[in-house]
């Protein structure tokens, strides 16, 4: 699994200019099932996806066709980890 952190590098006024379309991207990976949650963090200096089951080339190349990233409006950290122990409530909204 992996969690990507956006990070915004403009302000929020540029943000929304390309909101709607970077809700679209994150639109067609949530349909073919790379993300799973994504928002924006709070304070609003950038937001999370989480992502499976893909591997660091992918998420890399994902990330890459993001408005924000191709805009320049966000740095992204990627940090991947092993799911070990998951709550049953998890299991279950995926089911």
């Amino acid at each position: 699994m992996f969690i990507i952190e956006l990070t915004y590098k403009v302000s929020l006024d540029q943000i929304d200019q390309y909101l709607e379309s970077h809700v679209e991207f994150l639109d067609e990976y949530f349909a073919s099932g790379n993300f799973i949650a994504s928002g924006r963090k709070v304070p609003r200096d950038g937001g999370i996806i989480l992502a499976i089951p893909i591997n660091r080339t992918e998420v890399e190349a994902i990330i890459k066709q993001d408005p924000f990233y191709q805009n320049q409006l966000a740095d992204y950290k990627i940090t991947e980890f092993v799911v070990s122990k998951k709550s049953q409530q998890l299991i279950e909204s995926f089911s």
